[in-house]
């Protein structure tokens, strides 16, 4: 049932960097599936959205007016001679709502466009990290295979070792170095094993599914290089919905300043009065009430507000700045990582033709076991180099995307 409502709510989610899935979590879930179901199941953006929702509703407030005051009285004539009640009625209305009431309701607009241009940040985020802990958990269960065969390998290797240490076949240099190699071999596998717990972990919570309840994972390619900066930047500066939001922000201090200039100017109230005195004579009249700007003229709010503004517009340009800063500094590690892969595949051919060759000399007797296991341990490690940047590639490409706000697909070439 589970399943099914989550395809359903997948079918409805509609996103513009989001590739249209069936999601099936019976089968691998793929990239697009992976960031469709932490947007629909997310606990924390479920929260968010449900907290975007008081924006809206405060945006329909903002364009109500307010109710008029009533008031009602009525005097007994105790002693004289009128013989009449003394009544009095009032009707005021604030007019200084009207006066704002333009400006107000354009904050909150803009409050509400930035709320969602929040709630749309977060759910790009969200959707990113999954891919990122997604890809790498599917790289470090390629590397606890190299690093359990290279433990169990060192750990057979270091039993003969001490075997033939204790007949005096070999010297205690030699079991210190093999005991040595066994630890490392050991400590690897931990680390290995306690990052992938930790993926584990971290994809279940991103993705809103119990611990054990992860689906299988679709391969993911290998990245072809990123654009320039200069045009991933660009993208940035267009795309990213944080920038937008930001923009939003500014929209509604403008707001909050053009309404504390509104402010300085005299409060009105108007109100209609009508009356009947104890003698009978019925009176009617408007009386108007207001503020004289004469010391204060809220110079105060208007300051403020006039540097909350200044703020917001320091803000997006430090945002603006780190942006470029985190894109220059992701496309370095980018190169950096398709480098290393480069030269662990350089003489990758010649460490698995070696290897092949030496257990065959083991195999029939040509050559010592720990030499074969030396060999096996040397094409192990460069496997293991090479699936360590590759892992590298694939998480700094999503980070890269995430830092442009923009899937790759829609990159220029």
């Amino acid at each position: 049932p589970i399943a099914s409502v989550l395809a359903e709510q997948a079918d409805k989610i509609s996103r513009p960097w989001l590739n249209p899935v069936t999601l099936d979590l019976s089968a691998p879930l793929t990239p697009d599936a992976i960031a469709t179901l932490a947007v629909v199941n997310n606990p924390d953006l479920k929260a968010a959205r449900a907290r975007a929702g008081v924006s809206d509703a405060q945006v329909f407030a903002a364009g109500l007016l307010p109710d008029p005051n009533v008031s009602l009285g009525a005097n007994k004539v105790l002693a004289g001679p009128d013989p009449f009640l003394d009544l009095a009625n009032a009707l005021s209305f604030d007019i200084n709502a009207l006066r704002t009431r333009g400006v107000t309701r354009e904050k909150a607009k803009a409050n509400a466009r930035q709320v969602r241009l929040d709630l749309a940040w977060l759910e790009w985020q969200t959707a990113g990290q999954a891919r990122i802990q997604a890809v790498r958990l599917q790289s470090l269960e390629a590397q606890l295979a190299l690093a359990g065969q290279s433990a169990e390998s060192q750990q057979w290797l270091f039993e003969r070792t001490r075997e033939a240490a204790a007949r005096g076949d070999v010297s205690g240099d030699r079991l210190q170095t093999a005991r040595v190699a066994a630890l490392d071999a050991q400590s690897k596998l931990r680390t290995v094993q306690t990052d992938l717990a930790t993926a584990r972990s971290e994809l279940s919570k991103l993705l809103g599914l119990p611990p054990g309840a992860l689906p299988q994972l679709a391969p993911v390619a290998l990245p072809e290089p990123p654009p320039q900066t200069d045009v991933l930047f660009d993208l940035a500066r267009a795309d990213r919905t944080d920038l937008q939001a930001l923009q939003a922000g500014y929209a509604a201090q403008e707001a909050a300043v053009h309404k504390a200039v509104l402010d300085q100017f005299p409060t009105l109230n108007l109100t209609v009065n009508a009356n009947r005195d104890s003698a009978g004579n019925t009176l009617a009249g408007p009386a108007v009430d207001f503020t004289l700007p004469l010391w204060n003229r809220n110079r105060g709010g208007i300051a403020v507000e006039r540097a909350t503004r200044a703020a917001l517009k320091a803000e997006y340009d430090a945002r603006l700045f780190q942006a470029r800063a985190d894109i220059v500094a992701a496309e370095a590690g980018l190169a950096l990582a398709f480098r290393q892969r480069a030269d662990a595949q350089k003489g990758l051919p010649t460490l698995q033709t070696y290897s092949r060759a030496s257990r065959r000399a083991a195999e029939r007797g040509d050559l010592s076991q720990e030499t074969a296991i030396a060999a096996e341990q040397a094409l192990r490690d460069r496997l293991m180099q090479i699936a360590q940047s590759e892992q590298a590639i694939r998480e700094q490409m999503i980070a890269l995307e995430l830092l442009t706000g923009t899937p790759r697909e829609a990159w220029k070439p």
